[in-house]
Parts: structure tokens; sequence; C-alpha cells
């Protein structure tokens, strides 16, 4: 083009993009010749792209969902352009309480709504051309996959990592099942945010503590962020101390208290025990009292969410007294509700080192003895006084027990370990935050336990040759307020033969319910 000639202006139609056209042209392209299809096996340099499967529980995808994909999108786009065979799977995590929720909230069966949802899912998934491989497309719901579900969990049961328990459970009284800890967020349900409460409910859990120590050598080989090793690491929770032993002035009680922090054992002042604590109504008995505290107790348990502070926790005392064999004189026994009943032992010493202890011996004018000080002078005449709390175990100097009077806490943790089990007053343990997994269900939406009930020869599972145990249809599929399985409605398929006596109905009266075939329901492999 000449110096000063002027370049042709285009006209809309030259450049105009028709979206609708263009994209569907590609899509269709695609659809016919899938980009990025996972290549026979032993085929070239291998990666494994894995996203955490979506739950199905929703009219479709939002940008939350995308800004997490495009990440592995775009990773597994390069690692195919640098010849790896690329496996980047997509499923449907579509068994469990959000598809569930969201079909009763549209009135439409759980299938239905499940496989609507599914559909728009993978269409919009399909319209952004992201490049997964569909022939490996997964479904939880689908028996073929959940047998296999079923197939892990009773070989966990055989193993001894699955087993019932009648403890109190998280129970979300709007979406009418029980809860892990950590679906609980400032005693709410994180799905509806409704207040959880204590409910006594008979469950599966999985014996996940058993594997504690492992979790946490396997942290130390791993390439992730310190950070991210640290929330788990303090997630697991480990600690070593001491397990306290005592008895309960007359009774035939003996308690437990585990601490982590036992240098100034010496001041032990009074014991606490947590209100909801199995062993609270044989404590009380005999007591003219017992009802009124245990009442008392049910409602600390169920107010324990309104109180953010510990300093407001609330208490009562129960009349009794504890022989604690390191200390003089008997100590008072109290209700607290900043002791949990599921973390160490449910029971713990009180004394003036500790925020919470001190706090609530202050609300309560519970008398409490100082043993521990800092070099400050004008700091340690306030700690004396009992004015402020002093829990610095690093830095704090012991005036008791004698024999470490005048030496660091830090410096005598170990002889004081030593000396507490060489006189019998405890025994070395160590403990873990890390609690076993409720892995049970209160609804209808999700893969049935494979185990039957017989009064004759108990639990017994089902032959792997008959998985998977199916999900059958139902009208009702509402969750019940009782903790009961809408499927215990169905007698048909709650009652079977036992596979190992051939016993048939008995199984209900052993439990009180129809439970011939366990009817609570377990989330799939994926579902966290």
């Amino acid at each position: 083009m000449k110096d000063g000639q002027k370049v042709p202006k285009s006209t809309p139609q030259q450049h105009k993009y028709n979206v609708h056209d263009v994209e569907k042209k590609w899509q269709d392209y695609w659809k016919q010749h899938p980009y990025g299809v996972t290549r026979g096996i032993g085929e070239g340099k291998k990666f494994y792209c894995l996203d955490m499967f979506p739950y199905p529980s929703g009219s479709g995808l939002h940008v939350g969902h995308w800004r997490g994909y495009v990440l592995s999108d775009l990773y597994a786009r390069m690692k195919v352009l640098q010849g790896y065979n690329v496996l980047h799977p997509m499923g449907w995590d579509a068994f469990g309480l959000p598809a569930e929720n969201d079909a009763i909230k549209k009135g439409i069966h759980p299938q239905v709504s499940t496989e609507r949802n599914i559909a728009v899912f993978k269409r919009q998934l399909q319209e952004v051309a992201a490049i997964y491989d569909w022939s490996k497309e997964i479904n939880t719901t689908d028996p073929s996959y959940y047998q296999w579900t079923q197939w892990i969990f009773l070989k966990m049961y055989q193993a001894g990592l699955a087993y019932q328990t009648d403890k109190p459970i998280n129970w979300c009284p709007s979406c009418l099942t029980g809860l892990a800890n950590e679906e609980v967020i400032g005693n709410v349900c994180e799905r509806c945010g409704t207040v959880v409460e204590l409910k006594q409910i008979r469950q599966w859990v999985l014996r996940i503590t058993r594997y504690a120590e492992k979790l946490l050598e396997g942290l130390d080989g791993l390439d992730w962020p310190e950070k991210v090793k640290r929330m788990q690491r303090n997630w697991i929770g480990k600690s070593e101390g001491l397990l306290f032993s005592a008895h309960i002035k007359d009774t035939d009680i003996a308690i437990s208290m585990y601490s982590r922090h036992f240098e100034t054992f010496a001041g032990d002042s009074f014991i606490v025990i947590a209100p909801d604590h199995p062993l609270l109504p044989r404590i009380m008995e005999g007591l003219p009292q017992k009802e009124h505290i245990l009442q008392e107790s049910a409602r600390l348990v169920q107010e324990r969410h309104r109180h953010h502070a510990e300093r407001d926790a609330e208490g009562i005392f129960t009349g009794r007294y504890v022989i604690h064999p390191a200390v003089q004189q008997p100590l008072p026994l109290w209700i607290a509700q900043y002791v949990l009943a599921d973390y160490g032992t449910g029971i713990v010493r009180g004394n003036a080192h500790d925020e919470r202890d001190f706090a609530f011996a202050q609300k309560y004018k519970i008398p409490l003895k100082v043993v521990l000080v800092p070099d400050d002078a004008m700091a340690r005449e306030l700690v004396e006084r009992q004015t402020i709390c002093y829990a610095d175990m690093e830095n704090g100097i012991l005036i008791e027990p004698r024999q470490f009077s005048g030496r660091h806490a830090r410096e005598v943790r170990q002889d004081i370990l030593q000396y507490c089990v060489e006189q019998r007053y405890a025994v070395a343990q160590t403990q873990y935050k890390l609690r076993d997994w409720l892995f049970s269900r209160q609804r209808y939406w999700g893969e049935p336990i494979p185990l039957v009930h017989c009064a004759r020869c108990g639990i017994v599972p089902v032959p792997e040759s008959e998985l998977p145990v199916k999900l059958p249809h139902v009208e009702r599929y509402s969750p019940t307020d009782t903790g009961e399985s809408p499927l215990a409605l169905i007698t048909d398929w709650v009652n079977v033969k036992c596979p190992q006596c051939g016993g048939g109905s008995e199984a209900r009266n052993k439990y009180n319910a129809p439970m011939g075939r366990l009817m609570l329901v377990f989330p799939s492999l994926s579902y966290t």
C-alpha cells in the first residue's frame, strides 16, 4: 500500500461475530472429535488430573464452579501439549444431603431432580469446551458404581474400622440428619445455618483415629505448602500429656482427666465435667438434687451455642467432691459448658493457670491456688492476688510442688511427668483431637449400608455376590424427625432373610424398629 493511501473502511457485516453459529459449530465438532481423550494404557507419559466432582444440587453450575475447574482445565491442556497421556475425568457426587435437599425444595423426587441437574451441568461444561474425557464419566447414584462403595464399607467393617455407637450426635433439626463435626461451624449447620442440637441416635462411625499417627507421618513427605500441613497437624491435634486418676467421694466411681499442660497439677482447685458426660447420671445417684441437676445439665448442652466467650460459660455444682491423689483435700466437682464430652475424657482439672478455668472460677467464686508466677515482681503480685490469669508454661516459675519450686516449668516438664507417674498420680498418654467419623445419615438419598441385623446372628454382612444392595424407589422420601430413615416404611425391603441362618423378621424386635436391613445411608467416597 502506497504512502498516504487511505485504508478502506470495513463494513460491520464483514467483522460481525455470530456467537451462536460459531460456538455451535465448534461445540458440535468437539463433540464428534473430543480433545484430550485418554489414550490406551501404556501409551506415553501419564498425568492424572482430578477435579472435585460437583453436587448436582442446583439448576445449573455457577461461576464459582468454573472458577475452580478452569484451572484444572488449563493445566490438563498444558500437559496434553507437552505430550502426556492425560486422564481428566468428570463425574457427579449425586447422592447425599445437598441433592436431596434440592429435590425437597423443588418438590421433585431426588432421582428425577438429580438426573435433570446432571444433564444441565454436563451441557454447560461441554459448552465451555472443558477437555474432560466423558467416556470416563461417573455418577455415584449408579448401582454399578456404588456396589464398590458398599464393597469397601464391608471390608472396613470386617477389619473393625466401622462400628455402631449410641453416643449423641450433632443433629440439625432443619435438615433432619446427623452431621459430622466438620459440618458444624460455630454450632450451626454449615448448609442451612440452623442451630445444631445433640441427639442420641444409634449410628455408624468409621474408626479414622486408628490412623492418626500415620496421617501425621505422611505429612512430612508431602510437597504441600507448610501452612496447609500445619492446618492438617492442628486438625489431627497430637498432644503428649498425663492421664490423672481420681475417685469421687462417697461413691465407687473412678474418673480420669487428661492434661497436656500438667506442670501446674499442684494448683488443682476443682474438677469440671461435661454436662452431657455419660457418667453424670451415675455420679448424681443418691443425691436429692439429682433430677434438678440433670435437667440443668441438659439445658447447658442446649444453650452451649449461646456462649461465644468461654468467660460466659455457665455451670452448676454437683454436690460431689473428688479425691485427687496429688492434692491434700477433696476438690469440688462442677459441671461446665466449656467442657466437651467427646474431647479427652470429658473431665478436666481446674486451676488458676488456665484461662477457661480462671474465668469460670471467678464467675462462681471458686477458690483458686497459684503455683506458677512470672519473673517480674509487679506482675507476680497481680498473679498472686488472682487479678490476672498467668498460664505461661515456657517462662513461668513454679512455686509448688516443693521439689520443683523456683524452677521454670519448661525445664522440669519431663521431671514432673516422671514424678507423677512414679507417685501413681497419673500415666503418660498421647491423645489426638481427631475424632472417629460419623458416617451414617438418617435420610433416603444414598447407598444403603449392606448389613443385615439378625436377632440370632447379630450384624451380618450381605454376601459380596449379592451387591449392590439397591436403593428402592419410594414415594415419600422426606426425612423424619425421629432420626429414622424413610426406608423404614418399606417393610418388604427392610425385612429380609439373614444371609447366615436364613432367619426372617425377628430382627425387627431386637432394635424396636424395622431394621432387618440397615436403613441408614452413608455418603459416597467422593462425598466430604
